[in-house]
């Protein structure tokens, strides 16, 4: 064991409060209501997490017209869903428990405010991410229109010119990437309204600020999440572009080939808002196992922020 290891942390890194409620209305949900409780969706995209809650008796769905016991409660991911999904569940007289995050749900009401007040929305997201599927379902189809690139800002053409243009973005975006298209829409459209408020949340921003200060300093870069998870995924784009290209995404630590990282003296390692902490910890302890290793835990902000629960849950 002479082989001596740095392992840098990045702080704040792991679940964010929206993940932290939403895992929590679950929880809660079975201790009220008892087995099955049917989520429609992953309550987050973490592979560890559902699994874990499958084992508690929650059965994951997609749509709602596959829930078998209709008595059975119903909880919406932390992502959003349309609106077609809550009048559905009335029409259908399921129960349902909206889990959605406060700063999704936040972004929902203002594209339903702009629309409101007639303007044409672009969202910045990316096709097919159940929170974009979910705040375009908000308002009536042609309302909203997906802007995913620099070149889809650069093509985009305000057909409906008589209205005014807005901007909003899904939560979990590349901070850096997001200003770059923005900057193309304002250049494009100098009148272009900005969200009064940054929609790209606190802990996105928080993590990538984590990741851009341990990159430089890292041989391998570990980022901890599931391949479906947006801002684990931009994570790790983030580690490559501020000095770390060799940057991994891993499930847990069984993706981890142990005996290729001893070989590195800077071992970096960050989470993703979906990823427990207990997965951080299992790879440095395993690491532990091989080598003798300074943790060192460099901290980009701190982080207050907690969400209330639904009523009846808290």
């Amino acid at each position: 064991m002479n082989n001596k290891i740095t392992v840098l942390l990045a702080a704040p890194r792991g679940f964010c409060a929206g993940v932290d409620r939403a895992i929590e209305i679950v929880k809660r949900a079975i201790k009220k209501y008892g087995t099955p409780v049917y989520v429609r969706h992953e309550i987050v995209h973490n592979k560890y997490v559902v699994e874990e809650l499958k084992k508690q008796g929650v059965i994951f769905i997609e749509e709602l017209d596959e829930i078998k016991d209709k008595t059975r409660p119903v909880i919406f991911s932390a992502h959003g869903v349309p609106k077609s999904v809550p009048n559905f569940a009335k029409i259908k007289n399921i129960f349902f428990i909206d889990a959605t995050c406060p700063l999704v749900s936040k972004v929902h009401r203002e594209a339903e405010q702009l629309n409101k007040n007639g303007f044409q929305i672009l969202l910045i997201g990316h096709a097919n991410h159940p929170e974009v599927i979910g705040t375009m379902g908000q308002l009536p189809k042609g309302s909203v229109n997906l802007i995913e690139t620099i070149n889809d800002a650069k093509l985009y053409n305000n057909l409906s010119s008589s209205k005014k243009l807005a901007y909003i973005t899904q939560t979990t975006l590349s901070v850096d990437d997001t200003a770059k298209i923005i900057e193309v829409l304002k250049k494009k459209f100098p009148n272009i309204q900005s969200p009064k408020k940054e929609d790209i949340c606190y802990a996105t921003t928080n993590r990538q600020l984590a990741v851009k200060k341990i990159a430089p300093l890292c041989d391998i870069l570990f980022v901890i999440g599931s391949k479906n998870s947006s801002n684990s995924l931009r994570l790790v784009e983030v580690a490559k572009t501020s000095g770390c290209k060799n940057t991994f995404l891993i499930d847990s630590k069984k993706e981890s080939e142990i005996n290729d990282i001893l070989k590195y003296k800077n071992i970096g390692i960050t989470s993703g808002a979906s990823a427990p902490e207990k997965l951080v910890f299992d790879l440095i302890n395993e690491i532990k196992k091989n080598a003798k290793v300074e943790v060192k835990e460099i901290e980009a902000a701190k982080e207050k922020v907690s969400f209330k629960l639904p009523k009846g849950l808290d």
